[in-house]
């Protein structure tokens, strides 16, 4: 790993501070497959403003290259005060109690940074925050499903699954839910089918 990175861990209300700089890079490399998500940084930055000021449990991975944002992950409780996704009642109605999932929300990372070890420490620093509550039984995360014929799907594109099996991860094939946003490629927003990956911890 470069000499030059940085990782520093913010948490509760403290990552506020930098959701600015977070949403900045979600819609920078949220553009790219296979996520196509097209938003403005302004309504990244209020979207984030609004999860983590209810979330004093949050963590933000951050990830700098001198004094550059390059990457960061962010995770939080599944049980959350805005109740708008059903993410927990899905949880509930397969047998978990939401209350002992903690949620990898999201990571980010410029290209010319992967495959140095950052997406590991992205996984270690979130599931060691959710290790040191001693209430969290289960780490998640969900990925979006694309056709394997994608119109925009990359040649060279590899899924990510193997590297999230390898982390103590599998998919759970009972907890799908959807999102609705607007790809790059679309006049209008759709939903999208997003898949949960668990761990018991």
């Amino acid at each position: 790993m470069a000499k030059s990175f940085k990782i520093q861990t913010v948490t509760g209300t403290e990552a506020l501070a930098y959701v600015p700089a977070v949403a900045r890079l979600r819609v920078e490399i949220f553009h790219d497959f296979p996520y196509l998500y097209e938003q403005s940084v302004d309504y990244e930055e209020k979207f984030l403003g609004i999860i983590y000021a209810n979330a004093p449990n949050c963590l933000f991975v951050l990830v700098y290259d001198g004094k550059e944002l390059v990457g960061a992950s962010t995770a939080r409780p599944l049980a959350h005060p805005l109740k708008t996704d059903g993410v927990e009642q899905l949880f509930a109605t397969q047998g978990y109690n939401p209350d002992e999932v903690f949620y990898f929300s999201d990571s980010v990372l410029r290209k010319n940074y992967r495959g140095q070890g950052l997406g590991v420490r992205f996984f270690v620093e979130r599931e060691a925050l959710a290790r040191s509550f001693g209430t969290f039984k289960h780490t998640c995360f969900c990925a979006v499903q694309r056709a394997e014929n994608h119109p925009l799907r990359p040649k060279s594109y590899v899924p990510l699954d193997n590297f999230w099996r390898k982390r103590g991860y599998h998919k759970a094939e009972n907890l799908q839910t959807q999102f609705t946003w607007k790809d790059i490629d679309q006049a209008q927003s759709s939903k999208k089918t997003m898949q949960f990956w668990l761990k018991t911890l």
